[in-house]
């Protein structure tokens, strides 16, 4: 007897996978089992294996399984962020510039707080200017994940004001990472991926679903644009925005956009993050000194206090100046401390923060260690800060629900 579909197995696993704890959970588990792998007798296995090559040599695409987690299985978890920041503002609460108001610019005063720290810290090291971005990012996942686990009573408002943070959190990341971290441009390769790209986009458009036209349309894309010098993540927000949000053509009641989110999340969380984080996160720490020198090396005390210390005064700053000189207004359930817990939250850095890190200093390079080591310290630390002032603010919500339901 075949398995009724609601409940199948593969059904059961998506939905699991969907789950914003799990997601990060998963997250965290490659991060740690890389840690262990790279401070074991194994490391030298964990260094071949991410350096093994694979792939066409004729398409340039012979890349070692690292790049092709950072290059390739990044696009996805890119193409879901592409879908939910096109739903955000066509459908969601970022379509209203009232509500958007507030977390959009803590979003901006998030990332140019902790660049300016990073800065200021690497003033006296020319060399190390060019990771100024590596604490401007927040790990959507991460941090939403961590929220789920502590927020039992938090408002439901902290949760859309991270998310509305962590959507444009992304997108201005997006945006440097083309702008900033692209040496090399090829134009044709760049203009020939706009091909695929314009098909892709007149197909979905149309309501085609079939994975046998989209899928090569969405690959040769993303082979352009690696050809061209931007880094291919790129290709995959272009490819999330071409999918419509509004419009008559749904799937199973919902926008195409939403049914194609529902079918790529579990794949994002469940596999393209934690494969990248286990190839991006592996750094020896235990011998030869590396901790020791990364703990003085500034580029890596940029980053610490880039993202414990500059998104935390960024996001809480900005939101606080917006109240001050505009009527845009906090949601009545929200007060300053839940803001602070929000603030320190958004310094989970991750992983748009090691891919940066990739890019700024290249893979394998000490200073790529030395970026490891402070965006997992910087990581957690923000964690650990987060957790105290939210535990407590969980508690006080707690009891004033707890005393609105007893009068």
């Amino acid at each position: 007897m075949n398995t009724p579909a609601a409940t199948s197995p593969a059904r059961r696993l998506g939905d699991l996978l969907r789950a914003e704890v799990v997601g990060g959970v998963l997250l965290v588990g490659a991060a740690v089992l890389a840690l262990l792998f790279a401070n074991s007798p194994w490391r030298d296995a964990y260094t071949a294996l991410a350096g093994f090559t694979v792939g066409p040599a004729a398409l340039h695409l012979d890349l070692p399984l690292a790049t092709w987690a950072a290059d390739g299985l990044l696009a996805i978890f890119f193409f879901v962020v592409g879908l939910e920041l096109k739903r955000e503002f066509l459908a969601g609460d970022l379509r209203d510039p009232r509500h958007a108001l507030l977390p959009c610019t803590a979003a901006v005063g998030g990332m140019i707080a902790p660049a300016l720290i990073y800065v200021a810290i690497n003033l006296s090291n020319p060399d190390a200017l060019v990771g100024w971005a590596i604490p401007t990012a927040t790990d959507i996942a991460f941090a939403v994940a961590v929220l789920a686990v502590l927020g039992s009573s938090l408002p439901a408002a902290l949760r859309i004001f991270l998310l509305t943070l962590a959507v444009v959190d992304d997108l201005l990341a997006i945006t440097i990472i083309a702008i900033f971290y692209t040496e090399q441009l090829s134009a044709p390769a760049l203009l020939g991926a706009l091909v695929p790209l314009a098909l892709f986009t007149l197909a979905v458009q149309r309501g085609v679903r079939a994975w046998w036209v989209l899928l090569p349309l969405a690959a040769l894309t993303w082979v352009l644009v690696h050809a061209s010098g931007v880094h291919a993540t790129v290709a995959g927000v272009l490819l999330g925005f071409a999918v419509p949000v509004l419009g008559h053509r749904r799937v199973h009641g919902v926008s195409l956009s939403e049914h194609f989110e529902h079918r790529w999340r579990p794949i994002s969380a469940g596999f393209a993050v934690p494969v990248f984080a286990f190839f991006a996160a592996g750094v020896t720490v235990v011998g030869g000194g590396n901790l020791g020198a990364a703990l003085t090396d500034t580029v890596t005390l940029g980053i610490i206090v880039g993202l414990v210390v500059g998104k935390t005064v960024g996001v809480l700053g900005a939101t606080w100046l917006v109240q001050r000189f505009t009527a845009a207004r906090l949601s009545p359930d929200l007060g300053w401390w839940d803001v602070l817990g929000l603030a320190q939250l958004a310094g989970i850095g991750f992983t748009v923060s090691l891919l940066v890190g990739e890019l700024a200093f290249g893979t394998g390079t000490p200073q790529d260690d030395h970026v490891k080591i402070g965006v997992l310290t910087g990581s957690l630390t923000a964690v650990l800060l987060a957790t105290v002032v939210l535990r407590i603010r969980n508690a006080h919500h707690r009891r004033l629900a707890d005393g609105d339901r007893g009068r």
